[in-house]
């Protein structure tokens, strides 16, 4: 398992609430929802981490 950082995140209530209502709509934690969308919007903008060597399964030739 990759190792994950701890951060602090800030935000209003309003938006917590949305975030938590969305989290329960999809059957996440707050913390999936974040991190969800978070992974799709570097998807989309072409910034995804590139995969640990160690993680990519061997080539097979």
């Amino acid at each position: 398992m990759a190792n994950k950082k701890n951060f602090v995140l800030r935000m209003d209530e309003a938006t917590f609430e949305a975030l938590e209502k969305w989290a329960a709509d999809e059957f996440r934690s707050i913390n999936g929802q974040v991190e969800w969308i978070i992974s799709r919007a570097l998807k989309e903008a072409g910034r995804e981490p590139r995969a640990r060597k160690a993680e990519k399964p061997p080539d097979k030739e």
